[in-house]
């Protein structure tokens, strides 16, 4: 591609055209450009720079450099504290925007956009004051020496790598845990949601971040993975598919490095008798659509008593086939596209493999209304074998498997007879009821009636979903290590 970078409709970043390398806008190495997709239209709206290996190189002696011998981590936490509470302010400007490039990179409904772009400056601002309360430094007994302190100091230079289908609050809060702990970073957007990264770098630069702390290169698979080599990373936070995950576990692992993995899911919903068939119609058909099912911690299996499952399969297919599916600046949409080409064939795969094994109820192919865009049905399949593709691996669309167990001693067996363990459910009335089940479930988070997350408290998986937690001070406690000190007498230690 020969063009130069430039905006989606709404959006004005200033450089899309340059990477973000030790504090200036410069040309990517590559020359080259990364397009930017619309998937309601399947036009092209804009384009950013594609950096290069070279270009993830520089980005990374820039972060090391500012790490090493730069102003940041040698700031009192107060004052990185004040320049990030200069960056909230600029962001809480930009939301407008924030939400028009959701919405024109992958399809977000504009209707829900404006709510996501105020959650990431939210999370970004939450984890800032978490960062500066937290205790960095704290006096302990000890048999070894009169003083001992537990510090807790920067990781080191942090690449973080978000996906692109919350590309803004999960950038913000890998950028948010780094900079309040001391840490320098590289963001690594996702290729097809790149411009929620470039508007993090505006406000950094706005708020007067030093340089190097914190850059910005957007690339393919191939420079992402050289980043992730370059022994200049001591962490990688990581959002994104089991298969990557692996990889960059692999290779950090290698050298002992540092990473947080928030991987794929296939969370269940598990039923109990108490809660009604129209009320387990009504939550679906408000659960499943959201961003499209691409959600890693959506409630994919829903486990039902077997006696229950044909009606309670009619009643969701009901109020599905009332669900309005469009384009994602309609106001009435409540389903809107797939984020891109190849997650339509993805999906479109797995609802074949689904036929195989299972009963497609409703769904199932692309609605007829629609001549263009990435649009899916949503679908179910019922009497699902928890054995079959369809109820094992994360699909990442608006599909619900339907499982019919025998009791409650089984659905707790076939929720957890997965390799991921993410999220999950326990529809009832009985909070006691709800409470007892979830212990028996193997996931990072399970909620009653419904997928519940909130970022102040920690989130991760078990499994294959991942490995540490994003989230409160867990996932900032993840930034940090810790050194123990010994000393003949107290010092001053602020």
């Amino acid at each position: 591609m020969s063009q130069t970078g430039f905006n989606p409709e709404g959006v004005n970043v200033k450089h899309p055209d340059k990477v973000w390398i030790g504090g200036e806008w410069r040309a990517a190495h590559s020359g080259r450009f990364i397009e930017l997709e619309s998937p309601n239209t399947e036009q092209i709206v804009g384009a950013v720079a594609e950096a290069d290996e070279a270009d993830m190189d520089a980005a990374v002696a820039a972060a090391r450099e500012a790490f090493d011998r730069g102003p940041w981590p040698r700031m009192k936490v107060a004052q990185r504290d004040a320049i990030m509470q200069k960056i909230t302010a600029h962001l809480k400007t930009r939301e407008p925007e924030l939400a028009k490039a959701w919405t024109a990179q992958m399809g977000g409904l504009a209707s829900f956009a404006p709510g996501m772009a105020a959650t990431g400056t939210g999370q970004f601002d939450k984890i800032r004051a978490v960062g500066a309360a937290y205790p960095y430094v704290k006096r302990e007994q000890s048999s070894a020496a009169e003083a001992a302190y537990v510090i807790a100091e920067p990781v080191g230079v942090v690449a973080a790598i978000a996906p692109w289908n919350a590309p803004y609050a999960l950038m913000a809060s890998k950028v948010a845990n780094a900079l309040i702990t001391g840490c320098t970073v590289v963001m690594k957007p996702s290729p097809e949601t790149p411009l929620e990264a470039y508007i993090i770098a505006e406000a950094c630069e706005a708020a007067g971040v030093p340089a190097g702390v914190v850059n910005l290169v957007c690339g393919h698979r191939e420079a992402s993975d050289h980043l992730v080599n370059n022994p200049g990373i001591d962490k990688v936070s990581f959002t994104g598919s089991t298969l990557a995950g692996k990889r960059i576990a692999s290779v950090m692992g290698s050298r002992i490095g540092r990473y947080t993995l928030e991987l794929g899911g296939k969370s269940a919903a598990i039923l109990r008798d108490d809660f009604t068939t129209d009320e387990a119609a009504q939550l679906m058909a408000r659960t499943i659509p959201m961003l499209s099912g691409q959600v890693c911690a959506m409630l994919t299996r829903l486990i039902v008593p077997r006696t229950r499952h044909d009606e309670i399969a009619d009643a969701i297919a009901s109020e599905f086939r009332k669900l309005k599916i469009g384009y994602s600046d309609d106001p009435e949409t409540q389903l809107g596209p797939l984020a891109m080409k190849r997650q339509l064939e993805r999906v479109e795969m797995y609802i074949e493999e689904g036929k195989k094994t299972a009963d497609l109820v409703t769904g199932g192919g692309r609605p007829s209304h629609l001549n263009r865009g990435y649009f899916i049905e949503p679908t179910i399949f019922a009497n699902v074998d928890n054995k079959s593709r369809i109820a094992q691996e994360e699909i990442f669309g608006p599909v619900l498997s339907i499982i019919p167990v025998e009791d409650e001693a089984e659905a707790i067996e076939v929720a957890n007879d997965s390799n991921y363990g993410l999220s999950g459910s326990v529809l009832t009335h009985d909070a006691q009821a709800a409470f007892n089940v979830a212990r028996q479930v193997r996931t990072g988070g399970i909620g009653q009636n419904g997928l519940r997350v909130d970022w102040d408290l920690p989130f991760g998986g078990y499994k294959q979903s991942g490995v540490g937690r994003e989230g409160g001070v867990a996932g900032l406690s993840a930034y940090l290590e810790t050194k123990a000190m010994y000393l003949d007498a107290a010092v001053d230690a602020a």
